[in-house]
């Protein structure tokens, strides 16, 4: 028997209260000050999608779960495997892939309560539709203009501007805020102390600085890649509120290639919950009522990590960007050069 949406919402709300109720019997681990020690490395791999896809109800069954792991770790052996053994170099000029399978970490399992979404609200698990003439943004869609807000891809190839944010390691594709699962490098580190909080994302190495002493956000008109973040608790949660983005960011990105409005209009909330001793509840909710038809929350249990995070270097900074319009470039003069 399949669960509604609306059901599925609740048994995710029982699970979380159970998950709750359970660490309170012995209480999660706590700083001298008394508060949840939230600190350490935390995995946030996933194979569930930020968004329902369109032919699934709002949970897996086990079978559907244990397939979806199953062609995962299918793809990853066939990633790497030639299809044919080449007897001719590629063309000059051809496409010869990114990264290798090795550099990928997509995760090997879907979320434990099998849920066919991370959003949680709406109850369908979409993001809701978008406001009539906001802006939106696609890699390569031939219409997209300055500033680029999406992450991963470009518009054209003039000048590094032409370029996502992660291209130009201004912000790590996955790194946000919020935070949302993809491709590697997904893990953040959270350092604690009674006044703040540091948000440490391995993607470009990002670091937020979350205050928890009360002061005020900035002024409206100072505007930050990564926003102003101030923390509170609520009870055992963590509450962390951002605002002030820029508008050089969108306001969300269902995918590392797109966007969706401004970062100027953007309100989000984060929520962070020691579930047990290896689990870490973290919840966004997206408001932009300029952006979006309605609200949406996303909930994402965060693992344990096993190992330290090592800093990140963004080679598409190093060397990547320059050879890109550099060939742009010389691809150019040659045209220019034909009769």
């Amino acid at each position: 028997m399949r669960i509604s949406g609306l059901a599925a919402l609740s048994t995710f709300a029982v699970v979380v209260a159970l998950a709750a109720s359970a660490g309170a019997q012995g209480g999660p681990p706590r700083l001298p000050d008394g508060k949840p020690d939230l600190q350490g490395v935390w995995d946030f791999r996933t194979l569930t999608p930020l968004q329902r896809p369109e032919d699934r109800e709002a949970l897996l069954t086990a079978e559907e779960a244990a397939e979806i792991e199953a062609k995962a770790v299918q793809a990853a052996v066939d990633a790497d495997r030639p299809s044919e053994v080449r007897t001719e170099p590629l063309p000059v000029g051809g496409n010869v892939g990114g990264y290798n399978n090795f550099w990928f970490d997509r995760g090997a399992g879907v979320v434990d309560d099998r849920r066919t979404s991370l959003i949680v609200d709406p109850p369908d698990g979409r993001v809701p539709g978008a406001r009539p003439g906001v802006s939106r943004q696609a890699t390569e869609d031939g219409e997209s203009k300055r500033p680029v807000r999406f992450r991963v891809g470009g518009i054209g190839s003039d000048g590094p501007e032409d370029r996502g944010l992660a291209e130009r390691c201004l912000l790590g594709f996955n790194s946000g805020p919020p935070i949302v699962p993809a491709g590697y490098n997904q893990n953040i580190q959270v350092f604690q102390t009674s006044d703040h909080v540091v948000i440490l994302n391995e993607m470009v190495h990002d670091a937020r600085i979350v205050s928890l002493d009360g002061r005020a956000h900035l002024p409206d008109d100072l505007g930050q890649w990564m926003g102003s973040s101030r923390g509170h608790w609520d009870g055992d949660t963590l509450v962390v509120e951002t605002r002030n983005f820029t508008d050089r960011t969108a306001s969300f990105s269902p995918s590392v290639r797109s966007s969706i409005g401004t970062g100027t209009t953007l309100h989000l909330t984060e929520r962070f919950s020691r579930l047990d001793a290896d689990t870490l509840l973290y919840e966004f909710t997206v408001d932009d009522a300029a952006s979006f038809t309605g609200p949406f929350t996303a909930a994402l249990p965060m693992k344990r990590g096993g190992a330290p995070m090592f800093e990140y270097a963004c080679h598409e900074g190093n060397y990547g960007m320059l050879n890109l319009l550099s060939g742009a470039r010389a691809q150019e003069n040659a045209e220019a050069s034909q009769p």
